[in-house]
């Protein structure tokens, strides 16, 4: 928020320098992003008014001005701009002066013209042109409207550009700080001064005001108070308070928008002003409005509003948005004689959800979001009339019309005062905790040493608990004035949990083989899920809707993890990356009632010219080796609509389901805008990490020398590789060491229907050397049990 520290000082005595005083401000919890000086690097620029306007002899564009610029001196000055005439007052750097950004002005000739100086733009004095009227962009500045300008007076004096200005960054559970009031109060009791507030008096006139006010939803519009004024003169406001407007960030309109808003930035309380003859009924009703309504906003934008948000109402017709923006059909124009001044708290959500809604965001609602107190209503729009009686504009009738369905509560908090002192760690004696909560305006009733009973003021919407006071007493006493003092505990090291570990050893083990780690968000689209072609019956169709998601792409929470996978592969595959490989350890969330599931899966994916299903499979394998994770089946799957049939296969331990891999299916893959195969696999990691056995087996070195047998099998080509491996393992009597598959072939020389499996087997004995007719008798028994059960011959061609 942006404080003009001249007008901070109207509520406060502060005699300290700016920074030193924004410096304690930042200490006591009110945060100085900047201190910006206004007029700094202005030097001889004086009030000047043009006397004569004479065409350059010399150029079409230019003209020759004389201007006095007091004493009875009189300067010529040339200049280009097309927005000044004879009689005009406006900022002139005489020779010699100096202007923002380091610019020097000196006598020097035109195109052979004498020019004794330079008439100023509003930018050249470092006011920016968006708070000064049309006649002055693009141009000189005038200065016609402004009161006090006497000529040859320091324009710095003149407009008032020797104030400071400090910007505050304020945090969301303060919004009485967003007003110049409340940044006083911060301020009086940082640097030890007693706050003065406004004396507000209305002056009325005798005629009594007849409007009636009616609340229909009390729960979205707490208060609504309305006052009258009569023969309003609309025009400019004084240049005094266009100049607090200015510096606070605000563009001035005309004098009644301007008390708005000034009251707003004083207070802290949005106010709306209507033009009385639109609201011909006389009434206020404060309604929802009906759904699909069309409202035209101040801004001219036709809007569509829906049943939830809230208008007010003149009976008949909207002619606000409640706590947004005003209506086009009741707004202030130059033809406005008659104004009603509106002052009302509405309810922070509604009023958030409105603005979202209709992407509307305004300094009006930006306040309501936050919370403004009740009681701050009534006071908001006294201080409006008292400023319209000031200025002179309009003729305040007698009394308020008001509906007040629901009071704001108060709020008293019984705490500990001992033990805030004691935990904050600082020597604070009971009278000074006290003295600080009352010079914050809350009112102590002190019991005892142990309990102390605190009515919060109605403004501070943030104290709400014990924790509350602790924050007050500490910022206000001084962070800095608290001792520091060590810790005090016992240090225990931190440690992986077994499941951590585990899973670091599978993150290791992929890396290893020559995956890519990736990392994707859990909130996925729902479409993603028709876009692997998951059955409409499929449970992971039972997904988490997520209440205030960031879009489409991003409202639910995964159930499957091969989306996100395939999502990564497309944008590797978009870039011309040839091949990619990659894995994921992340979560899958199931529903249930409470909290969800939340499963650890694993998800690789790759694509790429040495890229196969066993490629795949391989990896699976390797990584289930290095966890320990023993004695599961590989069964064909043709019924998975995400994978390619017949090039899928599902993983299952002891009747579980553990995971499923396999080329993605030809749709699948056109879904994702590829262009190659893609093989994907997923596995629940939580059902791998309960039946895994990590323990670590050490086994001497052999004694006795290894043999080996190759073996070429004629079988059918529906015999799985896993019956064959089943059958050695089963009947080796302890003598085969290891066993390893080195060729598959089909071709002219096998059968139709027939496939060539070779292995090759290695036999040794921890016990002795074996002999010929040792293996032969094991090795006869493995090609008999695989002759009776799989039909199997051996090759001869």
């Amino acid at each position: 928020m942006l404080v003009p520290v001249k007008w901070l000082k109207d509520y406060v005595d502060i005699d300290i320098d700016t920074v030193e005083f924004a410096d304690m401000m930042t200490m006591t919890g009110t945060k100085t992003e900047t201190v910006e000086f206004f007029g700094e690097g202005i030097e001889n620029v004086v009030v000047g008014k043009i006397l004569k306007i004479d065409s350059h002899p010399n150029a079409e564009k230019l003209v020759v001005c004389q201007v006095e610029v007091g004493e009875g001196k009189t300067v010529q000055i040339c200049t280009g701009a097309k927005n000044v005439s004879e009689g005009d007052i406006v900022p002139v750097a005489l020779d010699k002066a100096k202007l923002p950004g380091g610019i020097k002005i000196k006598t020097s000739k035109l195109r052979g013209e004498l020019s004794e100086g330079m008439m100023c733009s509003a930018n050249e004095l470092g006011i920016n042109e968006f708070y000064v009227d049309d006649k002055s962009k693009d141009g000189i500045y005038l200065l016609n409207d402004f009161d006090g300008m006497e000529i040859g007076k320091d324009i710095k004096e003149a407009l008032g550009l020797y104030d400071a200005v400090i910007d505050f960054e304020l945090t969301a559970n303060r919004p009485d700080c967003r007003s110049m009031i409340g940044i006083a109060r911060e301020a009086a009791v940082t640097i030890g001064k007693k706050i003065k507030y406004p004396e507000i008096e209305v002056k009325e006139c005798d005629e009594e005001i007849d409007f009636d006010v009616k609340i229909e939803n009390p729960d979205l519009c707490m208060r609504y108070g309305a006052r009258i004024v009569k023969d309003v003169k609309i025009g400019p406001s004084p240049y005094w308070m266009q100049r607090r407007l200015i510096e606070a960030g605000v563009r001035p309109i005309n004098n009644i928008v301007d008390i708005t808003n000034f009251v707003m930035l004083e207070y802290g309380q949005p106010l709306h002003a209507f033009d009385l003859n639109q609201v011909k009924t006389g009434k206020i009703v404060v309604k929802t409005a009906e759904n699909g309504e069309k409202f035209t906003t101040l801004d001219n934008v036709e809007r569509t509003l829906d049943d939830k948000m809230l208008v007010i109402t003149d009976g008949e017709k909207s002619i606000a948005l409640a706590g947004v923006m005003g209506g086009l059909n009741s707004e202030i124009t130059d033809e406005t004689t008659a104004v009603l001044f509106e002052g009302a708290a509405f309810n922070a959500e509604n009023t958030r959800r409105t603005s979202k809604v209709l992407g509307l965001r305004t300094e009006a609602s930006g306040r309501y979001e936050k919370g403004v107190a009740t009681e701050t209503s009534k006071t908001g729009v006294e201080r409006a009339c008292q400023l319209v009686e000031m200025l002179g504009c309009g003729r305040v009738l007698k009394g308020i019309a008001e509906d007040y369905p629901t009071k704001q509560e108060k709020v008293v908090l019984n705490v500990n005062p001992s033990r805030i002192i004691k935990n904050i760690g600082a020597p604070i004696t009971l009278d000074e905790f006290v003295k600080i909560l009352e010079d914050l305006e809350f009112k102590c009733n002190l019991k005892s040493a142990e309990e102390i009973e605190i009515e919060v003021p109605d403004f501070r919407l943030d104290m709400e608990q014990e924790a509350d006071v602790y924050e007050e007493i500490a910022r206000i006493y001084g962070f800095e004035k608290i001792p520091s003092a060590q810790l005090e505990g016992n240090v225990t090291a931190g440690v992986k949990t077994d499941k951590q570990k585990f899973m670091d050893k599978i993150k290791e083990t992929a890396t290893s083989i020559g995956l890519y780690e990736i990392l994707t968000y859990s909130f996925v689209s729902p479409k993603s899920l028709d876009r692997i072609k998951l059955p409409l019956d499929s449970a992971k169709r039972n997904y988490i809707k997520l209440l205030n998601p960031l879009g489409e792409d991003t409202s639910i929470m995964r159930t499957t993890m091969m989306p996100s996978t395939l999502n990564v592969l497309y944008t590797n595959a978009s870039r011309k990356v040839e091949q990619a490989l990659v894995f994921e350890c992340g979560h899958t969330f199931t529903p249930q009632e409470g909290l969800p599931i939340e499963n650890n899966h694993l998800c690789i994916g790759m694509y790429g010219k040495d890229v196969d299903f066993f490629v795949l499979k391989g990896s699976i394998e390797k990584i289930f080796s290095s966890i320990g994770f023993e004695g599961y089946e590989i069964i064909p799957e043709t019924n998975n609509s995400t994978f390619h049939p017949g090039r899928c296969a599902t993983i299952m331990y002891k009747g579980q389901y553990v995971g499923t891999f396999g080329e993605a299916h030809p749709e699948v893959i056109e879904n994702y805008n590829l262009t190659q195969r893609v093989y994907l696999g997923e596995i629940d990691l939580d059902l791998v990490y309960d039946n895994s056995d990590r323990t670590i087996i050490y086994n001497p070195l052999p004694k006795y020398p290894s043999t080996s047998r190759d073996i070429a099998l004629l079988v059918k080509k529906d015999v799985y590789v896993g019956q064959i491996e089943e059958i050695i393992e089963a009947n080796g009597q302890g003598l085969v060491e290891s066993y390893k598959l080195f060729d598959v072939y089909t071709g002219s020389q096998i059968a139709d229907g027939y496939k060539s499996v070779a292995y090759s087997i290695t036999y040794r004995s921890k016990d002795k050397t074996l002999t010929d007719e040792d293996v032969a008798k094991v090795h006869d028994k493995i090609l008999s049990e695989l002759e009776t059960k799989l039909d199997a011959k051996l090759r001869t061609n």
